[in-house]
């Protein structure tokens, strides 16, 4: 008994002393794993983000392809011709309208449409460039991040 007293004043208070350690272990193991889980779903709705800006600036190049020589009485191959949108107006209304099917605000997304061989006649190349703040749902201090997703096509006939 002795032995057990001194050993007990040894190494602390015994059994009573070590009655919230797996208390405190719980909590920040918990705390660990909430942080993780909202780490993880900030990364997938920035990835969801990145997903619908390449989709919506697919659905641009698709329209700027299909109506990118559409011009009134069009009847065959429309070189030399006008294009149809060539400041990117249309197209831009297009990505916008499939980007507002998500659930961000778009407030600040920025679209640009290019010719990058000078206009919107057939066989011309377009490229279409989506940009958006994206700011994390849960707010440590930290900062936007930029995401950006392009697609590019050819004008057809």
């Amino acid at each position: 008994m002795l032995i057990r007293r001194s050993l007990n004043s040894i190494h602390g208070q015994g059994r009573r002393g070590r009655r919230g350690q797996a208390t405190i272990e719980f909590l920040f193991s918990v705390l660990l794993m909430i942080l993780l889980v909202f780490m993880i779903f900030e990364v997938v709705m920035m990835v969801y983000t990145y997903d619908v800006l390449g989709d919506a600036a697919k659905e641009g190049v698709r329209y700027a392809i299909v109506h990118g020589c559409d011009v009134a009485g069009f009847s065959g191959a429309c070189a030399g011709m006008s294009g149809g949108d060539p400041t990117g107006a249309n197209v831009e209304a297009v990505v916008t309208r499939y980007a507002a099917l998500s659930f961000h605000d778009l407030s600040s997304l920025t679209v640009t449409v290019a010719y990058p061989d000078g206009a919107a006649n057939a066989a011309d190349r377009v490229q279409v460039t989506a940009s958006y703040p994206y700011q994390p749902l849960i707010h440590f201090g930290w900062p936007a991040i930029v995401v950006h997703a392009a697609a590019a096509g050819r004008i057809a006939y």
